[in-house]
């Protein structure tokens, strides 16, 4: 058993949890009728049988739309969940993602886990309001105080949420036989303050082990902004293994070792049908974005925290809202002030072309 701080993954593996674990069979060099129509004969039941015990919805939250429609757009928050045996854990990241299945458009919203917030549901002996670092909403309340914490935050509803705890997850990727990542130069990670490893450059093929180490990867000068890359290009990478033919069998063994490090309040045929019609979408693409802040402790000797910024906090209020509106075409999106400053494409779209490229190189 690893260290708790060595567990510490980024929530957005969720997104590829639900793609690739759930449409990986679809693929993007057979997407037509015909592949649709086999996943459908002979996976879709088995997989929505298998994603029942997945199925967790929160107590006293409901959906605002009470029916799914594949062309409007939903919030989702997903939840990196540091959790041992028993435990409830803590959300050792969260991000408020936008899905947009109509045209493709992910937007991934990331809050640093030291955010300091209003604890939504949580008082102070006092019978005032709980103020502490957004990780431990998980800690108090489950999923459900964390969905009501990101709503206040973000003054937007939560349509749904989904929690992955990575305890399976490097065994997912052994099972698919490795990943393809583009490490030009070895990867150390050597901080005194950090966990110690080294991810080799070169090789044809990553084990779980070093797929995830690339992406916790943090000893680079870039930063946060390198990291988004590298989330990305996982992305990419995972999702254009699984899309090849011959793992199309293992879908459902990746399910099973997955087992309860997955809830969500998706039922499993709407995860299903989402997760198809992501696939069915010429040119799927995600975009990323970090709160912006800084940090620093309240009093000497303090907790320390996260402080979010209040501008930037209220221009991804402004972007959530614009990505919820069914009526902007992809081209009417607007983007985080990465991609707008940088003038290009986000790193890794994942579109048909790019996947494909990306296999053969």
């Amino acid at each position: 058993m690893h260290p708790r701080k060595t567990r510490r993954l980024y929530t957005w593996l969720a997104v590829a949890l639900v793609i690739v674990l759930l449409a990986g069979t679809a693929g993007y060099f057979n997407r037509n009728a015909l592949a649709m129509w086999g996943f459908d004969t002979f996976f879709s039941k088995k997989i929505e049988k298998k994603l029942e015990n997945s199925y967790k919805p929160l107590e006293g939250h409901e959906p605002v739309k009470t029916t799914y429609k594949k062309e409007e757009p939903f919030t989702m928050l997903l939840l990196g969940v540091d959790q041992r045996d028993k435990e409830i854990g803590r959300s050792d990241t969260m991000i408020l993602t936008v899905i947009r299945p109509v045209d493709g458009a992910i937007l991934l919203v990331s809050i640093p886990r030291d955010t300091y917030v209003d604890i939504v549901g949580k008082k102070t002996r006092a019978g005032n309001q709980w103020e502490d670092k957004i990780t431990h909403a998980y800690a108090f309340g489950g999923a459900k105080m964390s969905v009501e914490t990101v709503e206040r935050l973000f003054s937007t509803h939560v349509d749904h949420y989904a929690t992955i705890n990575f305890t399976g997850f490097r065994d997912v990727i052994d099972a698919m036989g490795g990943i393809s990542l583009p490490i030009t130069e070895d990867l150390v990670n050597d901080d005194p303050d950090h966990e110690k490893f080294v991810v080799k450059a070169g090789k044809e093929l990553y084990n779980g082990t070093e797929a995830l180490n690339f992406v916790r990867y943090r000893e680079d000068a870039g930063g946060d902004t390198s990291r988004a890359g590298r989330h990305q290009q996982f992305l990419n990478a995972i999702m254009a293994k699984a899309s090849k033919v011959q793992q199309w069998s293992k879908i459902p063994e990746l399910i099973d070792i997955m087992g309860q490090n997955f809830s969500t309040d998706l039922t499993p045929l709407h995860t299903i049908d989402l997760a198809k019609s992501m696939l069915e979408t010429d040119n799927r693409t995600i975009y990323s974005h970090t709160l912006k802040g800084n940090g620093h402790r309240k009093v000497n000797h303090g907790a320390w925290y996260y402080f979010a910024d209040e501008e930037d906090l209220a221009a991804s209020k402004q972007l959530i809202a614009a990505w919820l509106d069914p009526a902007k075409t992809k081209a009417e999106l607007p983007l985080p002030e990465e991609y707008q400053v940088k003038q290009k494409k986000p790193v890794q779209s994942l579109s048909a072309k790019s996947a494909s490229a990306a296999e053969k190189r």
